[in-house]
């Protein structure tokens, strides 16, 4: 099978089919829900089966249009894609996928070797780190000061500091309902190509960019997200190809375990409040995170940086599984239990309205009309 497609690519065994589709329909609700594109999930993943970092990501890309398009024209129906907001981040999005491709490519060597693939795996690793700890500590911070009566919403610090500086030209989205400088949207496109390209995970700056930076509502956020994501989903898609890094099987189980998840989740943003859409989002990005942080030591060894036992890699990667389906089952669970909690609540509210009008069709007949 590895002659065929290649040293890059990994033995696709019925076990390891199986949990590539569990990534992809827990990355799929997580994405309806989230706006993610669920790749802080389903990246690190793959990697754990043993994908090199750089498949793993043009892989995910890959996938992630198909899924995109699907989830956005749930939340279309829902109201909540701002499209002319997500056009606008798309064209910096694009120069971001295509400078991420370029030190892809660089880090892994050019894709000789499963060895050349470790370079890309502690590169990728070390982004996703850094950059999902900040965006979820923030999250945090701002889910606590809202419970503690602080704020009722999203922070708008950001917001309101950048529109003291009116820097123009700005313009109104409808949708989304706010008025943002066009060069604010295209430094934030630029960072949402980038990061897609780079870890798979454009929706983690993307819908925070939107809430916390534009002021957009975290569902249209969410919504709006997607949109942008079908093309930088394909953008990013059509690069990767070209440098042989996108494996066909692993992008086909993932969109189909993401096709009934994302149905799940983009439903759950109508019955869910938003701050427990927040809360769940934090929670799971930060056992994401430390699933990558203790694989660094693995990478470092194998680089020849680090100093350790190889025996102990087994134990790095087992605890990086751990974590990583911890967030992935703990997250879903929840998910789960709230739109399950609000679709009997409105099962129950039906039939009491039903049981009310059928009481009163069937009660006495006035004397007048005897």
């Amino acid at each position: 099978m590895n002659e065929i497609f290649g040293n890059q690519f990994i033995e696709l065994t019925w076990s390891v089919a199986l949990q590539v589709t569990f990534l992809g329909f827990i990355g799929g609700m997580l994405s309806g829900f989230i706006g993610s594109g669920g790749a802080f999930f389903m990246t690190p993943g793959m990697m754990n089966l043993g994908v090199l970092g750089n498949v793993a990501v043009a892989s995910n890309i890959t996938h992630k249009f198909g899924k995109a398009l699907i989830g956005s024209r749930k939340h279309a129906e829902l109201g909540n894609v701002d499209k002319k907001l997500s056009i606008f981040m798309l064209i910096t999005a694009a120069i971001g996928i295509r400078i991420a491709v370029w030190i892809m490519k660089f880090m892994s060597g050019g894709g000789d070797g499963h060895d050349s693939g470790v370079g890309a795996d502690l590169y990728i690793s070390i982004v996703f780190v850094v950059v999902l700890s900040m965006v979820s500590l923030s999250m945090l911070k701002d889910i606590l000061n809202t419970r503690k009566g602080n704020g009722s919403g999203p922070s708008t610090k950001i917001v309101d500091f950048l529109s003291k500086f009116n820097l123009h030209p700005l313009i109104h989205f409808q949708v989304a309902d706010v008025k943002v400088s066009l060069w604010v949207v295209l430094i934030c496109g630029l960072a949402t190509g980038y990061l897609a390209g780079t870890i798979g995970v454009g929706g983690f700056i993307g819908v925070p960019a939107m809430i916390y930076v534009f002021g957009v509502s975290a569902s249209v956020a969410a919504g709006s997200e997607l949109f942008l994501a079908q093309f930088m989903g394909a953008f990013g898609a059509l690069n990767y190809a070209f440098e042989g890094m996108v494996d066909i099987r692993l992008v086909l189980l993932l969109f189909a375990g993401s096709l009934f998840g994302i149905y799940i989740g983009a439903y759950g943003t109508k019955v869910v409040k938003e701050i427990i859409i927040r809360m769940v989002t934090a929670v799971i990005i930060l056992l994401c995170v430390f699933s990558r942080i203790v694989n660094i030591p693995r990478y470092l060894q194998q680089l020849g940086y680090l100093n350790i036992n190889p025996s102990y890699n087994d134990y790095f990667d087992l605890a990086s599984k751990i974590l990583l389906y911890a967030s992935g089952i703990t997250g879903g669970a929840l998910i789960l239990v709230y739109v399950l909690k609000a679709y009997f609540q409105r099962r129950k509210i039906q039939t009491s309205l039903t049981t009310g009008v059928s009481s009163q069709s069937n009660g006495p007949v006035p004397e007048s009309s005897v």
